[in-house]
């Protein structure tokens, strides 16, 4: 049987030795006989807690280790994210049939209910329009993401590695390519006779997500995913214009999480495999023509599923380029459109499927997601009481009582950084005498060094987040610097392995090819390197201890 690392299980002790409560002690008797699939099946219901300071120290507890992807679970994580996909494309399959009857004319018979509910579905529609407005007439420039596409060979994603790719597209995306054909892209492809190539649709593959299960995504075509990407900015633009941010939404829930935990005026609402489970014919429904036409070309119709290419019954799902922004648009209108029943310009804010809205809509809104196909995830939810959640904020009477969550074992000094701030940043100062020794003990696993990079909380993990007395600091002309431990040596891939093609297409969309670049923290810059090819993600390869000009 796989075990802890002795570190990280001393920590893990030390800390539920000192929080004390019934749950630490079921946690540490988990640990310690090595029961990691009860250990990652634990849960906190904040509605049997009466106090914020009670429900941190269990929630900081439970939770720590419940999202780490290398905790020695026994479940085929893989084999469960495979038949959450079957099973959000059977909820799909009912929601078109059930839609299909409700949003379209025939001899069907409509009920009273039905047709108040067809009246809900047809505001909403209206909200769409007016968010989105008219389709652009002009070509819209394509985007690059950080992700992989369906040809990149060898797992890299770098835009030189798209651009050396064969370039890969579905049947209804062709008319896409008399805009992809004038791109840097496409000359540099034409160079070494390198034309598109027409599949069937996207695949279907799996990343990491928690100790029980991994998160199901769909690895896009790459020509179909360079103009999504494109679609979701604007999407993204016409929300802003609303008032609906998505740049610093998560910041925005979180401040309103906090003060509706308080307040008890808003709920907080969130949705099972929200992406997984917008159907076909909601979609169709919802955008005006113009728009479900550009979407629908651009989205692919077929998932390769072991072996085999499905047809889909959801629109789109993670991994397709404006499916953020679309979730987001269709959940803030569904869900302002349910509201007006009861009130006139009810205030409503959604980031992806993340949904605040007044409290006393909280029936109507759910029965009615539950009507367009979506299942609320209850355990996630809260309409009453005295705790919310939202975007990775979690408030008891407006204090803040998230715990923090280990992503794997730490193992170097930068994990252990990270640990001890996060433990840190969990307890704030009030709580802080609770997580102490763990946060020390943290700290002896440090080199001496190290230890001593001490800073504030706004130079993030490259310090210990400690008191302002015990920072390290000197000065130069006037200028205060404050000692870190900073990555020095970064992975790069040469453009000599590139072709002279790619190489240019790739100046032109703005990938460094030469120049000396920085990074910045706080207006300042940090540290500069040369910039002698391209940088992957996870490029760091080394760190060493340096210093950050603060002010």
């Amino acid at each position: 049987m796989k075990t802890l690392s002795s570190d990280l299980g001393d920590i893990v002790l030390a800390l539920c030795s000192d929080i004390a409560t019934p749950r630490s002690l079921t946690v540490s008797m988990l640990v310690k006989y090595q029961e990691w699939d009860q250990l990652a099946s634990l849960r906190i219901d904040p509605k049997h807690y009466e106090n914020s300071k009670s429900l941190w120290c269990d929630t900081l507890v439970t939770e720590l280790l419940r999202k780490m992807e290398d905790l020695p679970t026994t479940f085929d994580r893989k084999a469960v994210s495979e038949e959450a996909f079957l099973s959000c494309e059977k909820q799909c399959f009912s929601s078109n049939m059930r839609l299909e009857k409700l949003l379209y004319p025939g001899d069907y018979y409509h009920s009273a209910s039905d047709l108040l509910a067809r009246s809900i579905f047809e505001r909403a529609r209206n909200l769409v329009a007016s968010v989105l407005g008219p389709y652009p007439t002009s070509f819209i420039d394509g985007k690059f993401g950080p992700g992989a596409t369906f040809g990149d060979k060898g797992g890299q994603s770098t835009i030189p590695d798209k651009m050396s790719s064969e370039p890969t597209l579905t049947p209804s995306a062709w008319t896409s390519l008399s805009s992809w054909r004038s791109t840097a892209w496409a000359r540099a492809c034409a160079v070494d006779g390198r034309s598109p190539k027409v599949i069937n649709g996207n695949r279907f593959t799996t990343v990491p997500k928690d100790c029980t299960k991994d998160r199901g995504i769909a690895v896009e075509p790459s020509i179909n995913v360079f103009y999504q990407l494109a679609i979701g900015k604007l999407i993204r633009s016409r929300l802003r214009r609303v008032g609906i941010d998505l740049t610093d939404g998560q910041d925005i829930h979180r401040r309103l999480a906090c003060e509706a935990s308080d307040e008890g005026h808003l709920a907080t609402l969130d949705l099972s495999n929200a992406s997984d489970t917008i159907c076909k014919n909601l979609v169709e429904f919802l955008l005006p023509q113009t728009w479900f036409s550009v979407l629908n070309d651009l989205r692919s119709s077929k998932t390769l599923f072991k072996g085999k290419f499905l047809f889909l019954e959801k629109f789109s799902s993670m991994g397709n380029g404006f499916t953020f922004e679309l979730e987001t648009l269709i959940f803030h209108c569904l869900t302002v459109a349910c509201c007006e029943l009861r009130m006139e310009n009810p205030f409503v804010s959604c980031y992806g499927d993340d949904l605040i809205f007044p409290t006393e809509c909280s029936e109507d809104v759910m029965a009615f997601l539950k009507l367009a196909g979506f299942t609320v995830n209850t355990r996630k939810s809260f309409t009453s009481g005295s705790f919310r959640e939202s975007c990775g904020g979690d408030y008891f009477k407006g204090d803040p009582v998230r715990g923090h969550y280990l992503k794997m074992s730490p193992a170097s000094p930068s994990d252990f950084i990270s640990l001890a701030n996060g433990l840190r940043r969990s307890a704030t100062e009030s709580r802080f005498h609770l997580v102490y020794r763990a946060w020390r003990k943290c700290l002896d696993r440090l080199p001496v060094q190290i230890r001593s990079c001490r800073g504030p909380s706004a130079l993030g993990d490259l310090v210990v987040h400690d008191n302002e007395s015990r920072w390290h600091l000197r000065h130069r002309n006037s200028i205060r610097y404050v000692r870190v431990w900073r990555p020095a040596k970064f992975r790069k891939i040469p453009w000599k392995y590139f072709k002279p093609d790619v190489t240019l297409a790739s100046a032109l969309y703005g990938v460094g090819s030469g120049d000396s670049f920085s990074i910045r923290l706080q207006g300042e810059r940090v540290f500069p390197w040369s910039s002698c090819g391209v940088s992957p993600r996870d490029n760091v390869l080394g760190h060493k201890v340096g210093w950050v000009a603060y002010s």
